[in-house]
């Protein structure tokens, strides 16, 4: 798994997306292979992805799959989504390396 922002240059377009979705939510994104096209999941869906592959435990995402929870995860993911300017957290990618984003 590789984590990148989509502030750098070329990232939204090689997933497939605009930088309006970027900037709307957390992606992940499997490219594609022959006979196989490329998965993108979005918001809390996109979480529980990569915590499975972070961990190589399917369970998060196969708990997002059952009944009832894309809804409910997917409006604690929007509530988080709201409000994250108000959590303490790293200096954006942009302002760490300038000379890489657009």
């Amino acid at each position: 798994m590789t984590v990148v922002p989509y502030q750098k240059s070329g990232v939204p377009e090689e997933a497939g997306l605009s930088e309006e979705d970027c900037k709307a939510a957390a992606w992940s994104y499997v490219p594609g292979e022959p006979g196989n096209p490329p998965q993108r999941h979005r918001g809390a869906e996109a979480i529980n992805m990569s915590v499975a592959v972070a961990t190589g435990i399917p369970l998060p995402h196969r708990l997002y799959e059952l009944p009832g929870m894309p809804s409910l995860q997917e409006k604690v993911y929007d509530w988080v989504a709201a409000n994250r300017g108000k959590v303490p957290g790293d200096t954006p990618y942009c302002e760490q390396y300038p000379e890489e984003c657009r």
